[in-house]
């Protein structure tokens, strides 16, 4: 496994950015000097891995997600640090598996939150690294990193703040949960605009502000989580699909859809395309059963370690800098977005901690070509697996261990541990290993 600390990560950079070709036509008028990219980072929320069209999904057109693909890369091996959302995001926003500090678990409900829920102050954002490298930064949507001041998105890097902060919201009425109201700053307010659209306009609004000045927005909707609140005129569109909770859920994938498409928009008519790097992906995988997500070819959903709990989709676009229609199959993980975003804007990490995500631009670019990552893991309590190339060994609370070739069953139903002990053996020493290194968790919902 590659933690990439200090010296090394800052020569990744250097390397990274010397790798890509110049950028055309963004030069500052008598300075020589490229303007950094902006930076665009789009959160889904418990989208499965095949209900997007470039994911093979038929059912649903996501034209504007689906350009993303086109236009730049699709991982089909992109995961999430956890199944579940709050440790998933901790971990995004930090670089670091969320075990480190004590972030393995979602809090349960807003209202029985406890006080010291959130994201450790100890830690260091995306958020905070980039503002200190010169970049305006904003936060649209689902924070899920705490709920007490200390831990409020302005307190954490973010300059701007529009959103709510607890794991869940309704859609059309913000006043639904007293306990977790819609903010803007610090100020609750009365939202009246179907949220998925809210957040829309706050985004496309924050990149029209600092369109001549570089900005960093994470754009986190809530959609497609349940509450199943779906707008008439997105229904209007799916009068074929009978099941009314797959009808709901296809309306609030289609508002998803037509709001990154919307920001896409912006940027484009803002001729900010060739100096903007975008990545989107969902929190976690779909829980099928709650909102009729689909996680094909895999087996699992949400909260578990099985392909379906962790593998998303994950797309990156920047338009003359990434290839176009690239298919990037190797391991990635929503770590790997933290030292990325620094990378390509030629800013430091951290240099007093291990940082487990990867850089990723010399890989996308083809400068390297082997594996990111040597070894991947999760731990969520009794849930827990690690991947090696194409190998997988997984733990299901108090199952025994199972081991997947998921190269040849990506839906993980052929157990070769009988097959393959001395492997599987390897696999549990190395997660014992990592796992050892890793914190106590700091809370655990009841019941966990």
């Amino acid at each position: 496994m590659r933690h990439g600390a200090g010296g090394r990560f800052w020569l990744w950079t250097l390397i990274g950015l010397a790798a890509l070709p110049r950028l055309q036509g963004d030069e500052e008028s008598g300075k020589g000097a490229a303007r950094k990219p902006n930076l665009v980072i789009i959160v889904a929320d418990d989208l499965g891995y095949a209900d997007l069209g470039c994911q093979g999904g038929k059912e649903i057109p996501t034209p504007h997600i689906d350009s993303l693909a086109r236009n730049g890369i699709r991982f089909t091996s992109g995961y999430v640090s956890c199944p579940v959302c709050s440790p998933t995001r901790a971990g995004l926003l930090t670089g670091r598996y969320q075990q480190r500090f004590g972030h393995e678990f979602n809090p349960g409900q807003a209202a029985l939150a406890g006080v010291e829920f959130g994201l450790p102050l100890s830690e260091i954002t995306l958020a905070d690294r980039l503002k200190a490298a010169g970049y305006r930064t904003g936060m649209v949507g689902k924070w899920h990193l705490g709920m007490r001041p200390k831990f409020h998105p302005l307190k954490r890097g973010f300059e701007e703040y529009f959103g709510f902060l607890h794991g869940a919201h309704s859609y059309v009425d913000a006043k639904a949960d007293p306990h977790n109201p819609i903010y803007r700053g610090t100020e609750p307010v009365d939202e009246k605009d179907y949220l998925t659209e809210a957040f829309t306009r706050e985004a496309t609004a924050f990149i029209e502000r600092h369109r001549k000045e570089p900005f960093f927005l994470y754009l986190t909707y809530n959609a497609v989580h349940v509450p199943l609140h779906a707008a008439p005129r997105h229904l209007e569109r799916f009068p074929s699909i009978s099941d009314p909770k797959r009808r709901a859920y296809a309306a609030m994938l289609a508002a998803l859809d037509d709001g990154v498409g919307a920001v896409l928009k912006k940027i484009r008519d803002l001729e900010l395309e060739e100096s903007t790097l975008i990545f989107f992906l969902s929190d976690n995988g779909g829980p099928t059963r709650a909102n009729t997500s689909r996680n094909d070819p895999f087996s699992g959903y949400k909260a578990g370690t099985r392909e379906g709990g962790i593998r998303v989709p994950f797309l990156a676009q920047w338009k003359g800098r990434l290839p176009a229609g690239k298919v990037y199959e190797q391991p990635v993980s929503s770590l790997d977005l933290f030292p990325t975003a620094l990378a390509a804007a030629g800013a430091q990490p951290p240099s007093d901690r291990p940082i487990d995500g990867v850089n990723l631009l010399t890989y996308l670019t083809g400068e390297k070509s082997e594996p990111p990552h040597d070894l991947l893991f999760w731990r969520l309590g009794t849930h827990a697996a690690v991947r090696r190339g194409s190998w997988k060994l997984l733990r299901e609370g108090s199952n025994p261990l199972q081991l997947f070739d998921l190269a040849a069953d990506a839906g993980e139903q052929k157990n070769l541990i009988a097959e393959k002990p001395d492997l599987a053996e390897e696999l549990k020493k190395a997660f014992e290993r990592w796992s050892a290194q890793m914190a106590q968790p700091l809370w655990r919902p009841a019941g966990r």
